[in-house]
């Protein structure tokens, strides 16, 4: 742990070094998205050293508050802001929950996220380029992009209603309680189940992936506080969201169910029963 600690010390210091020594190209968001880059690259660099890519499994969690805070910082709008303490609120929830999760299940650097090492062996001898792009630089740019609308809640002036931010505040809530509920019962069946098991209890019965449900839900959450900062702009903060929702569609959830049904075979009748994504009622059981 003590190497992925220093691992992000290096980062934030190079991203934040670019920002008070680099030069200005008088957008903010352009010098916070070439800072986040370089961030990325030195984590990259841990990444190839170590033969290891889940050097890059916090950064997740750890980079959005960051992003925030240097926006709110120079963004103008001051502490007094309500608006801009609802949208820390929320992404502070958000990024300490998911951090601690991480740091609770992450048994350390001997262990890698296996759909890592898909993704390299799928590209053969280009493994390096599907590290770099796939594993690291487009979640970074998926992140970012999907920050956008916070982006603009912490340096535009509020020219949407304040009950907006209210629908938000308590999306985002519900959305982090959702993926906290879902991750506990999931590592409570991890502990105790039988070989071969798949889970189908509590959440888990409701949708096969309620902690990318509830993912989805704050990101959508970061979209709403957005809107009700610059609702004239409603028409392109949905793009993060969305791209979040195609990752975990076309991505992430098939990757999982896949290895799910080859290591589980009592995973088909979950499939059959339980929905994918969105929760509701599961069918009945057959037989």
């Amino acid at each position: 742990m003590s190497k992925i600690i220093v691992a992000y010390v290096i980062a934030v210091a190079v991203g934040l070094a670019w920002l008070l020594l680099g030069p200005d190209t008088g957008h903010l968001w352009l010098d916070t998205l070439i800072a986040d880059v370089l961030a990325t690259l030195v984590i990259f660099a841990f990444s190839r050293r170590y033969s290891n890519s889940s050097f890059y499994d916090a950064y997740w969690s750890v980079i959005p508050p960051l992003l925030l805070c240097y926006w709110w910082a120079v963004g103008g709008l001051g502490l007094a802001d309500w608006r801009s303490w609802a949208v820390a609120v929320v992404m502070f929830v958000w990024a300490i929950r998911l951090t601690v999760n991480w740091i609770r299940t992450f048994p350390g650097l001997h262990h890698e996220d296996w759909r890592y090492g898909m993704i390299r062996d799928d590209a053969g001898r280009w493994a390096w380029a599907a590290d770099l792009f796939a594993i690291h630089l487009i979640p970074t740019m998926q992140v970012f992009l999907a920050m956008l609308p916070v982006y603009v809640a912490l340096t535009k002036p509020a020219e949407g209603p304040g009950w907006l931010v209210v629908v938000a505040f308590v999306v985002g809530l519900a959305a982090i309680g959702l993926e906290t509920v879902s991750d506990l019962q999931m590592q409570r069946f991890a502990r105790d189940r039988q070989p071969g098991e798949a889970m189908d209890r509590g959440l888990w019965a409701w949708s096969r992936h309620p902690n990318y449900f509830g993912e989805f839900g704050f990101w959508v959450s970061m979209c709403l506080f957005g809107v009700a900062a610059v609702p004239a702009d409603a028409w392109w903060m949905w793009v993060g969201a969305l791209a979040m929702l195609a990752m975990f569609e076309f991505a992430s959830i098939p990757m999982m169910e896949q290895r799910s049904l080859e290591r589980r075979p009592e995973y088909q009748s979950v499939i059959d029963r339980v929905p994918r994504f969105v929760p509701r009622p599961p069918r009945s059981r057959v037989g």
